[in-house]
């Protein structure tokens, strides 16, 4: 009769490699085998290309707006990877209006180090959290390729919005190849530095943040953002949504 697994219900709760076992002085093989697939998962994230007409299809359906599309400066995936800065950036020849009135919000959805995330989770997160916004002004919104998170920086200063959503990709883990993250910035500009954003990450259902929930926690952090005319450090979660 073989001893009980001790590790069996932590495994069931999470997607952490925990309790693997050993072969000698080396993991088993089958476990060797599970982390050369997550690997691999990890690296095709990064990868592979963004369908740029799919996720617009569904962004347009998702909001009932017409989508923008802009790049960053940065040629290529191999320069994206290796030059941070021009992912930051948009392209020179970019054109961008800023609407009549202004906007109170502009969404950027950005390919970021994962096209998988976005492509899997923008939409359906952007579908969960316009309702809550009912009577915003809110941009058309913006794909953006080769981007990172403060390329929403440029978009919202060029729109003229009062501030910036950016829905990006993120760094994919040996568990998670598919996360994204939701980074908010009051009053977008230039110069602006990671401290004065606020982050809601790891929306990945079933194994992250649902859409309802993120979208619920984005809602709140939005409004208050909006009340006090600030974002980062300064706003704190706090309230039920937050909790």
């Amino acid at each position: 009769m073989s001893a009980p697994d001790a590790w069996r219900l932590l495994r069931q709760a999470t997607q952490a490699r925990v309790g693997l076992g050993r072969a000698g002085d080396a993991l088993p093989t089958a476990e060797i085998l599970r982390l050369d697939a997550a690997h691999a998962l990890a690296r095709d994230a990064v990868h592979s290309p963004l369908d740029v007409d799919t996720l617009a299809a569904h962004l347009q359906e998702a909001s009932g707006l017409d989508v923008v599309r802009v790049a960053s400066e940065a040629a290529d995936r191999a320069e994206y990877l290796q030059r941070p800065d021009l992912g930051r950036r948009l392209a020179e020849d970019t054109e961008l209006d800023a609407g009549p009135d202004g906007w109170d919000l502009a969404v950027v959805v950005a390919d970021g180090l994962s096209a998988r995330a976005v492509q899997s989770h923008a939409a359906g997160l952007l579908a969960a959290l316009l309702p809550r916004l009912a009577g915003w002004a809110v941009a058309p919104p913006v794909v953006a390729t080769q981007a990172r998170v403060a390329l929403g920086d440029d978009v919202g200063a060029r729109l003229g919005a009062a501030m910036v959503l950016v829905l990006v990709g993120e760094r994919p883990g040996m568990s998670a190849p598919d996360s994204l993250g939701a980074y908010l910035t009051w009053g977008p500009r230039a110069g602006l530095v990671d401290s004065e954003r606020n982050c809601v990450s790891n929306i990945r259902p079933p194994h992250g943040l649902s859409y309802d929930h993120a979208a619920e926690v984005l809602a709140a952090l939005l409004t208050e953002s909006r009340r006090r005319g600030l974002s980062g450090v300064e706003l704190k979660d706090t309230g039920a949504a937050l909790g």
